[in-house]
């Protein structure tokens, strides 16, 4: 009995609290309605600000590179023979890549190395102005440096990409400090790297800026300077082997042939030998031809293993082959009035709500 007393006391006290809940939310409600004039005045006064940042906001302009990223795996059709290879002493390739094999390219179109050497590409083979000096320009760079002259006076073209040119340390430190800001901004908020699809080797390079023209030539000087790279890198072994081999055929080669000459320049030398005199003509003759015979088995050998880096060097080299361009004009993102208008009231509305709740709160803690 006393249980289901309680029981009801409880219900009782929760629809209690209930109750003053919803009374104080409909008192509270009276209250902003009371406001109307200041929150609509506040709401119009956001939707002005709205509107002047949706037509004063620049639009941004998106460059994108499509291409297609094919590489031989490890251990394939050259696995045998590289294994026959490496017992002999020879490293064909075939079997490196390091951390550049794979999703690890992405990595390098972040690193300070690619975007610096991208910044001080030439806008165009028409113009000697820069990327950076175009970054500049795009973000008032300059207009902010007004007041520091030794930024305003630091240069930027493409004479500045070649470290022999002679500068203090000062300059250089400011010089650096500028770029190594430029390269997080773009790596952060310009460039986009990745793959629109898993299982596909298919990946999308995206460049976005307020300008157009720096869009369209910073997306095409980087996938061109970073897919340059990284076929260099992925081959550089390889191609050092191929030279490598090339050079011992060649030396080979060119002592096989002294040692045929001079076969023949002992035999034009003796020409009416005596016959006891047999070793003048017989040991120098016989010693040049088992020379010549030894470095043509050598060449023969070589020549096989040239073949095969050769071979491994074709299969090391990774198939890049672009499939769309940025193309003018580009992409447009522009933010709308209608949603600048909208988004502004919302914001300043809800802000000049609150602030009434707070001070009408305040001032009833205080009475």
């Amino acid at each position: 009995m006393t249980t289901e007393s309680q029981q009801h006391k409880h219900v009782e006290s929760d629809e209690i609290l209930l109750k003053d809940l919803i009374l104080k939310i409909q008192e509270w409600w009276r209250y902003l309605l009371s406001k109307w004039i200041i929150i609509l005045i506040f709401s119009l006064l956001g939707s002005g600000i709205g509107l002047y940042y949706a037509s004063a906001k620049k639009p941004i302009y998106t460059a994108t590179t499509t291409f297609v990223l094919e590489e031989e795996k490890a251990g394939g059709s050259l696995g045998n023979l590289g294994g026959l290879a490496s017992m002999a002493g020879i490293d064909i390739g075939g079997g490196g890549g390091g951390i550049f094999q794979g999703d690890n390219i992405f990595d390098l179109y972040k690193s300070r190395k690619m975007i610096e050497k991208t910044l001080f590409t030439p806008l165009d083979s028409s113009s000697n102005q820069t990327l950076m000096e175009k970054y500049i320009e795009i973000n008032r760079l300059r207009e902010s440096w007004k007041k520091n002259p030794v930024l305003s006076k630091l240069n930027y073209g493409i004479i500045i990409s070649d470290r022999t040119v002679k500068i203090n340390t000062k300059e250089k430190r400011l010089r650096d400090s500028v770029i190594g800001e430029a390269v997080n901004s773009i790596s952060k908020n310009y460039l986009t790297v990745l793959k629109p699809d898993k299982k596909l080797s298919k990946v999308q390079v995206d460049v976005k800026s307020n300008d157009e023209i720096f869009s369209k030539c910073f997306n095409q000087a980087i996938v061109k300077n970073v897919n340059d790279f990284y076929v260099q890198t992925k081959t550089k072994k390889s191609l050092k082997n191929v030279q490598i081999l090339q050079h011992k055929v060649d030396s080979v080669k060119a002592v096989m042939n002294g040692a045929i000459y001079t076969a023949v320049a002992v035999a034009d030398a003796t020409p009416n030998l005596n016959p006891t005199r047999q070793v003048q003509r017989v040991a120098p003759a016989q010693r040049a031809q088992f020379s010549a015979e030894t470095n043509k088995a050598i060449l023969s050998s070589i020549m096989q293993n040239l073949e095969m880096s050769k071979l491994a060097l074709m299969k090391e080299t990774p198939l890049l082959e672009i499939i769309d361009e940025p193309v003018y004009p580009l992409t447009k993102e522009k933010f709308g009035r209608l949603k600048g208008i909208i988004i502004g009231g919302f914001i300043a509305g809800f802000l000049i709500c609150f602030v009434l709740i707070m001070r009408r709160a305040l001032k009833l803690v205080l009475a």
